[in-house]
């Protein structure tokens, strides 16, 4: 490989080869990665954004969709970009890390999205002057209220890069900084959760309808008024229980309901949930 051949590999050369330079490269633009891929592309622009992912016909779907062309391979998109996205599944991540390595410089910043792997195995991988960023995701980042959990390596990075991955992860919704011991927990408070969410929707509007409100109207109601709760939350600062207890009043139809929630363990099965997800994903770092 001559001089002029190494540069166009290298990230931060001047040369760009056939693609160009770009700030964002994704590899895998799936369920999780998509949001993230048309939030950096809003953020940033068209021609700061370079992925792969997957079969050709999904690429060429999304191609279609956004009007930015995909590129040939995972190595072509790994030496085009400064901070690389690697967004697929757990099982996966291994075969990706191993096609890419030869390509990855310290110039770079990994952020991975997979459950479960940790920034140690990643730099075993790809070398340990690598940066890391660890993030958690959640699937609300589709409609931009996405909530995710991230964490650094211990690495220097520059007030530049910082202020990047802020604009990058604050622009499908909110994130939380955290130690790294405690990112599988974070998928436990948010990773997951939604899917909760989603279940007592659904399992509250389906009681509704049996007491005569049409369907439509009662994933709307119900829905508004989860959203609604979760703000009142976040913006009045009150502690939850004091919020519910402004609910309940005394002798009332919401108490009555509350104390069916407990004698049928409401708060004891999301516990469970959570004590289940925490111990799959540690299950999950351990393979």
């Amino acid at each position: 490989m001559d001089s002029s051949d190494k540069c166009k590999v290298i990230v931060g050369c001047d040369e760009r080869n056939d693609y160009g330079m770009a700030m964002f490269g994704f590899i895998g633009v799936g369920n999780m990665g998509k949001p993230l891929f048309k939030a950096a592309v809003n953020t940033f622009g068209k021609d700061q954004v370079i992925y792969s992912s997957g079969p050709i016909d999904y690429m060429e779907g999304i191609a279609k969709e956004t009007g930015i062309p995909y590129t040939k391979d995972n190595m072509t998109v790994a030496m085009n970009c400064k901070y690389l996205v690697l967004a697929v599944k757990p099982q996966i991540f291994p075969i990706i890390l191993e096609e890419i390595k030869e390509h990855i410089t310290k110039d770079h910043i990994i952020i991975s999205i997979a459950v479960g792997l940790t920034i140690d195995s990643i730099k075993k991988s790809l070398g340990q002057d690598v940066r890391v960023v660890r993030a958690m995701p959640n699937t609300p980042a589709q409609v931009n209220e996405g909530m995710t959990g991230i964490s650094y390596s211990d690495d220097e990075f520059s007030e530049e890069d910082r202020r990047i991955l802020d604009e990058f992860f604050s622009s499908f919704g909110k994130y939380e900084l955290f130690d790294e011991k405690l990112m599988n927990a974070v998928g436990c408070a948010s990773g997951s959760s939604p899917a909760y969410a989603y279940i007592f929707i659904e399992a509250l509007a389906d009681s509704v309808v049996s007491l005569g409100i049409p369907r439509d109207k009662a994933y709307s109601m119900v829905a508004q008024t989860l959203l609604g709760s979760a703000k009142m939350v976040l913006e009045s600062g009150e502690h939850p229980a004091k919020l519910k207890d402004r609910v309940c009043s005394p002798g009332g139809t919401t108490i009555t309901g509350v104390k069916a929630l407990e004698e049928h363990g409401f708060r004891n099965a999301i516990m469970k949930a959570s004590e289940a997800c925490y111990e799959r994903t540690v299950e999950m770092s351990q393979e």
